[in-house]
């Protein structure tokens, strides 16, 4: 039960924001926006490096380490542009 516990844990990559509960349930309807939880996590990792005082362009370059298949500028855009408010 506790091995179940941790993996699910590790699945809900919003867990700073949502329970793991909760965030099942959105996946399992389809809610979730997989890309913008990848940008979400990009961001998020971004601004902890640079926190630790490691350059603009050497944060991203780790960035690129754990996301091979996105360009230099990619992440760049998705570090400097922070998503749009859409407005109901």
């Amino acid at each position: 039960m506790q091995e179940l516990q941790a993996t699910k844990t590790l699945t809900n990559p919003l867990s700073d924001l949502i329970s793991d509960d909760i965030y099942d349930m959105l996946i399992g309807k389809g809610l979730i926006h997989e890309r913008a939880v990848r940008d979400y996590r990009i961001r998020k990792k971004f601004k902890a490096l640079r926190a630790q005082k490691i350059r603009t362009g050497d944060a991203i370059d780790a960035l690129r380490e754990e996301y091979p298949y996105l360009q230099f500028d990619t992440i760049r855009k998705i570090v400097h542009n922070p998503p749009k408010q859409v407005s109901v």
